[in-house]
């Protein structure tokens, strides 16, 4: 097991809340909330799967991050995960205000929500906002692209996102270059991101509070270096987030909420064990397992 039962407990509830608002957003959009800030596709558009220009989309995307991460524009790329992160979280909040029958004032009064908590979370180290706005970003994130997928494209890029995801882990370690490059560049993390420290580790971080109590934090964290204290990091990356919710979305829009939870609890399942049976110090790619649980899902689906 990688990390201990807490850690990975943890884990697999935020993924699990974040699904279920994922459904709740999307849902709520599907059955009739317009989608704001010029999101809305035009009728022509939604009346027609568009699963070959979203593969294309997220290609063009790796490719542009992969360069950046290259000429180190650490400044462009802040810039422009907080725009994302501005109208993903506006796109959630805009949901639940709606719900509070805040029609009018919604999509206004939900950027303005959104704007210093996506501040706080590219620009300044907080891991409550970071792991809170986790929760809501892939929700309204997924919103936008499940009007224009159907169930044939969402296997289709499932599989492709799969086989990309084990090329990026296991051969060229791409994948884990970006989430180096995010968390000691950027200082943030596209996904679930949880340190935590070993039993004797927090034994050592207790001693060391108590002998330096009163100290300001610099001084603390500079004992803490010559400590050279061990924290594990737990993390989980949003794309194994988001596309439960978009296959979730998809499924919920031409079946109905039953076949939609049963897409959220196979992924689950899938998750959970590959938790379980991963080992220290191992990098895995998520979206297979994630994947293979999903499909399976819709096979129960299909059948009952």
């Amino acid at each position: 097991m990688k990390h201990s039962w807490k850690i990975t407990f943890i884990l697999i509830s935020m993924f699990v809340v974040t699904q279920l608002i994922g459904i709740f957003v999307v849902a709520s959009y599907i059955d009739g909330i317009d989608l704001p800030y010029g999101m809305e596709p035009p009728e022509e558009l939604a009346e027609k799967p568009m699963g070959f220009e979203i593969i294309f989309a997220f290609a063009i995307a790796i490719i542009l991050f992969f360069i950046l991460t290259k000429i180190n524009a650490a400044t462009f790329i802040r810039l422009w995960y907080f725009v994302v992160t501005v109208l993903a979280l506006g796109l959630a909040f805009n949901v639940f205000l709606f719900k509070l029958n805040l029609v009018y004032y919604a999509s206004s009064l939900a950027l303005v929500i959104a704007l210093p908590l996506a501040y706080i979370k590219i620009f300044k180290k907080n891991l409550l906002v970071h792991n809170f706005t986790e929760l809501l970003i892939y929700p309204g994130i997924a919103a936008v692209f499940i009007p224009l997928l159907n169930v044939m494209w969402i296997i289709i890029l499932l599989l492709l996102i799969s086989l990309y995801d084990i090329w990026a882990v296991w051969h060229s370690e791409f994948m884990q270059k970006m989430a180096k490059f995010q968390i000691e560049k950027l200082q943030f993390f596209t996904g679930f991101f949880v340190p935590y420290a070993e039993k004797k580790e927090r034994i050592k971080i207790k001693m060391l509070k108590q002998k330096y109590a009163g100290e300001s934090d610099g001084v603390l964290q500079k004992q803490f270096k010559k400590a050279k204290i061990k924290v594990n990091l737990a993390i989980l990356g949003g794309g194994d987030i988001i596309f439960p919710i978009i296959t979730a979305g998809v499924f919920y829009k031409f079946f109905g909420l039953l076949d939609a939870f049963i897409i959220i609890i196979a992924a689950t399942l899938a998750l959970s064990y590959l938790f379980v049976m991963a080992q220290k110090g191992k990098f895995y790619p998520a979206m297979p397992f994630i994947t293979i649980g999903m499909y399976l899902g819709m096979i129960v689906s299909w059948l009952i």
